[in-house]
């Protein structure tokens, strides 16, 4: 039986690197019913936004999609359209896979890790107040008048909630996550040690869920120390578990460790419903121009069909990704070392490769 997904095409590169995404998908013999939805800049004309409800009930209805980059038009009132789908769909846990396949220009080898992201509480919830502006001023004025430090009058605002409930299923869908996928470890980051009230209850509710997984090894370190480890070390860990500024940031550094965003697949996932991408923008200046890596898009789609129990096909579609890399001939500009090699392919050429090497049994 076909599986009913979601495909958002997305805008600038975004309908090159879905539509060579869809192929490589369909190559690996599993059968699939498109539900196609548009979003993102091309289409606030026509719909007045940029994430149209049709597209979130395609989601809900389908509880799986695709997607390729979407734009956030400036002046439509929307912080990001990647954001509000989020919040929309409560996507409250965002997964960054970071492996190094063999031929991927890098500083380092055989790394592979995963990074847990909360999607929805912290410094990105939003809650921020305009300096000058009354309400700003309100908030001051209160919270100077509970403490001896005191704030600033001219001084902007944002603040940083983190709860139990939040943080709770953020750890538990990371231990679920590495012991579905017989990971050994996973790690909980944060600055607890300047920030001891909301960082502080990130670790204290972690190591909570942790003594429900007695199989899975859990340690804590503070975001700083972690960014050095990574460099020195990265082979020492394994699940990281972190908020969602520190998610943001360690997600990229370690996407650098294996090649950068080009490679490096992305999803977030609510209790219902999971959302698969590829966690780079949407490049317009290079829209229409059959030139940007779509591996990373592609490696979302192996997340997905991992999400979606055809798991034979998942590794079918890696193995055949990690081939094209490894022979390094049938890759764009971007993985080659130098960017302006003649025998760079486009985007639609990469997905022929891979539909090449999964058929001669990569």
């Amino acid at each position: 039986m076909a599986h009913r997904v979601t495909f958002i095409p997305g805008d600038g590169v975004g309908p090159e690197l879905s539509e060579a995404t869809r192929r490589v998908l369909e190559g690996t013999g599993v059968e699939f019913d498109w539900d196609v939805q548009e979003a993102g800049a091309d289409v606030i004309e026509k719909f007045g936004t940029p994430l149209p409800e049709p597209v979130l009930e395609s989601i809900r209805a389908n509880g799986v999609a695709i997607k390729g980059p979407l734009t956030t038009p400036i002046g439509t009132g929307f912080r990001s359209v990647n954001v509000a789908l989020r919040k929309e769909l409560d996507l409250f846990a965002c997964l960054r896979p970071c492996k190094w396949y063999q031929g991927v220009r890098s500083r380092y080898e055989n790394i592979d890790l995963v990074i847990v992201r909360e999607n929805h509480e912290d410094l990105y919830a939003g809650i921020e107040f305009e300096q000058g502006t009354p309400e700003a001023k309100q908030v001051i004025d209160f919270l100077n008048s509970m403490q001896d430090r005191r704030i600033r009058d001219d001084s902007g605002l944002s603040i940083k909630p983190i709860s139990i409930w939040g943080t709770r299923r953020i750890a538990k869908f990371a231990f679920d996550y590495a012991r579905t996928y017989g990971r050994k470890k996973v790690t909980a980051v944060t600055k607890a040690n300047i920030m001891k009230h909301t960082d502080g209850l990130f670790y204290a509710v972690s190591r909570e869920v942790a003594k429900e997984y007695p199989d899975i090894e859990y340690d804590e370190y503070l975001v700083d120390n972690m960014s050095m480890q990574l460099v020195q070390k990265p082979e020492n860990f394994d699940v990281l578990l972190l908020p969602n500024l520190y998610g943001d940031i360690i997600s990229d550094l370690a996407a650098g460790l294996v090649g950068g965003l080009g490679v490096a697949p992305g999803a977030n996932f609510g209790d219902n419903v999971a959302v698969f991408e590829a966690t780079h923008g949407s490049a317009p200046k290079y829209k229409g121009q059959n030139k940007v890596n779509p591996m990373a898009m592609m490696f979302s789609g192996v997340l997905m069909l991992r999400h979606l129990d055809e798991g034979e096909a998942a590794d079918r579609l890696e193995r055949g990704l990690a081939a094209v890399i490894m022979g390094g001939h049938d890759v764009t500009y971007d993985m080659k070392p130098n960017r302006d090699d003649p025998t760079a392919v486009g985007t639609s050429q990469v997905a022929d490769a891979v539909i090449a090497a999964m058929n001669a049994g990569a």
